[in-house]
């Protein structure tokens, strides 16, 4: 007697119109989120500055693109960089 619990997943097909609009939604949700957090980040930190009086905290560009796991599948997002100064008035 054969007791198993693996339940075996249907794979999405690979050119599916719906799935690739729904993967486009997610990716530019999150790319969305992600900006959105950083800017509050550095609103947040706006106060601090440098000895020369600039932005302590400023972006600067975007790290390689990688991939974040969701329920449709691997996203490729990518993400901001931050410059951050160490040493402060």
């Amino acid at each position: 007697m054969t007791n198993s619990n693996v339940i075996t997943l249907n794979k999405p097909e690979q050119n599916d119109p719906l799935q690739e609009l729904l993967k486009e939604g997610a990716r530019k949700m999150l790319a969305s989120a992600i900006e959105a957090e950083v800017a509050a980040f550095i609103k947040q930190h706006s106060p601090l500055i440098t000895e020369d009086g600039k932005a302590a905290v400023v972006r600067n560009g975007y790290l390689p693109k990688r991939p974040i796991q969701t329920g449709l599948g691997d996203l490729e997002v990518q993400i901001p960089k931050l410059g951050i100064a160490l040493e402060l008035v």
